[in-house]
This record gives C-alpha cells, sequence and structure tokens, in this order.
C-alpha cells in the first residue's frame, strides 16, 4: 500500500497516587483542559475526558505512529508537574504507577463518551475499585487482585 489509514480507539483510566481525592472540583476542568492540550500537542484527537476525585478517564484515537505508554507517561507527568506548579494541593500530587487501556470499535464512541461523562453519577453507586475490575473482566484481562492496587498494602 502506498500510505498507512488507521483508526484506533483507546479509553484510558488512571487514579491518584493511593487514590487519594486530590482533584478538587474547583480546579479539574483546568486539568481536563491542559491534559487536552498535552494530547493535541502529539498530534493524537481527544474525545472526551472526565472523571472524580481519584481517577480520570480519556478517550482518544491514537496515530500509527505513537505509542501508547508514552503518552501515557507524558499526560502523567506534565500534568503532575502542573498541579504541583500551581500548588493545588498540600504536599506533592503524583498518579498511581501503571494504567488501563481498553481498545473499542467506532459503533462503541458514542457510550464510551456518554460513559465518561457521567462520571460523577457513576460513582455514585460504584467506587473505582469495582469499576476498574469491571473493566479487566468485560475485556477478558487476567489480574490478580493481590497486584491490582499495589498501593493498598504500602499503607
Amino acid at each position: 500500500m502506498a500510505d498507512t489509514y488507521s483508526q484506533i480507539y483507546i479509553h484510558i483510566i488512571f487514579a491518584v497516587q493511593g487514590r487519594e481525592n486530590a482533584i478538587q472540583s474547583d480546579w479539574k476542568e483546568r486539568l481536563y483542559q491542559y491534559i487536552s492540550k498535552i494530547v493535541i500537542s502529539k498530534k493524537q484527537k481527544i474525545y472526551a475526558i472526565n472523571g472524580i476525585e481519584n481517577h480520570i478517564h480519556i478517550l482518544l484515537s491514537l496515530n500509527t505512529d505513537c505509542n501508547l505508554s508514552v503518552i501515557v507517561r507524558d499526560i502523567k507527568a506534565n500534568s503532575s508537574r502542573w498541579i504541583n506548579e500551581n500548588k493545588f494541593i498540600r504536599g506533592k500530587f503524583n498518579w498511581q504507577k501503571g494504567f488501563g487501556a481498553f481498545s473499542l470499535g467506532r459503533s462503541q464512541l458514542d457510550r464510551i463518551i456518554a460513559y465518561i461523562g457521567n462520571q460523577e453519577e457513576h460513582h455514585r453507586k460504584k467506587t473505582f475499585r469495582e469499576e476498574y475490575i469491571e473493566f479487566l473482566k468485560a475485556y477478558g484481562i487476567e489480574f490478580d487482585t493481590k497486584y491490582l492496587f499495589i498501593d493498598d498494602f504500602a499503607k
């Protein structure tokens, strides 16, 4: 083929270190805008971003020249630095190590965009841990709960 064409949709989920309730409503929209700029600067397209105090969801599409781990690393490193520079919290802000990334097809976009947009309502009924385990099971990802949230055991 003379050219490369693709459409790769990825739903990314990651949490605040220790799943602390550190993301506050008075600055979370600014955080989402900042993360959106990071994604766009990497020449990727962002479809949705939202979360609650202890984690966020991002729906984006990846170009074939983009490495998923690199873009998540850049999002987490730059956004945590931005939060700390702006002194939005006492102490040091960090994202938890690792992330979840789930592929989806075009026919699932509207449903996942709505799901991400409805995080506050969704988490009135379900914890982040419950939600994350459901995603892993729905995608058939094998995991050991002993290692799922390592920082649970560091406390």
